[in-house]
């Protein structure tokens, strides 16, 4: 189960458990390799009204194992580098509704490649205690050199010196996406995972399935239908 999420008041208190929740952090993993389980999660916004989305796919046929929703409030005002905030209290609720335990979350977002390398995929894994990949569309931080044009082809993410992630092609000849560990993964394992999760499209199939779901949910919730995410 989930831990308990503290929740700042203030951007300052916000850092500050980062900070400490990184002690907890482990960056290397090995983590699960070609997992049965894998989930992915995602939020969709309305002004001040959101709907968190966890599917979870069975490997290695990528088909739903099952999903959950659950809309609610935003609990954070937007703050570049503190997303979680606005995001885990739902996610952990969604988790927490799963009667089944993913061996892995693809979170649609950041891990160590965050100014104070510990994004949305760290602060989740560190939660629940499972192990975590970050799958950005875009580079948060960093820099990095353009990697080759075929599916599989990666660059180093570098950070102040340090690799913080991957760009990783998952198509011929389609941008890459920018891969970081969360928790209890290594970068090799993380970036086997994300191929495998990406045959025929960019992104991971897992965001995929809960960027959908996010939404689906989110025009439910607005429009006062029930929503069966189950």
């Amino acid at each position: 189960m989930p831990a308990a999420m503290t929740m700042p008041a203030t951007v300052h208190e916000a850092e500050a458990i980062q900070e400490d929740l990184r002690t907890r952090l482990d960056p290397t993993g090995p983590g699960p390799r070609d997992p049965a389980l894998v989930a992915g999660v995602d939020v969709a916004y309305a002004g001040d009204r959101l709907a968190a989305a966890v599917v979870v796919l069975g490997g290695p046929t990528l088909e739903v194992v099952e999903q959950v929703t659950v809309p609610g409030r935003v609990a954070f005002d937007y703050v570049p580098g503190l997303l979680a905030f606005r995001e885990l209290p739902s996610l952990v609720e969604a988790l927490e509704r799963l009667t089944v335990t993913p061996d892995l979350i693809v979170c649609d977002g950041y891990g160590v490649a965050h100014p104070r390398r510990f994004g949305l995929a760290c602060h989740l894994g560190v939660l629940t205690g499972l192990p975590t990949v970050g799958v950005a569309k875009t580079a948060f931080v960093g820099s990095h050199e353009e990697p080759g044009r075929e599916r599989g082809s990666w660059s180093e993410l570098r950070l102040d010196g340090d690799v913080v992630g991957r760009v990783l092609r998952t198509q011929d000849r389609i941008k890459p996406v920018f891969v970081s560990t969360g928790h209890a993964v290594d970068l090799e394992t993380a970036c086997h995972n994300v191929l495998a999760l990406t045959p025929h499209h960019r992104l991971p199939e897992t965001t995929r399935a809960a960027d959908r779901l996010s939404r689906d949910a989110l025009q439910a919730a607005l429009k006062g239908v029930g929503f069966n995410s189950r």
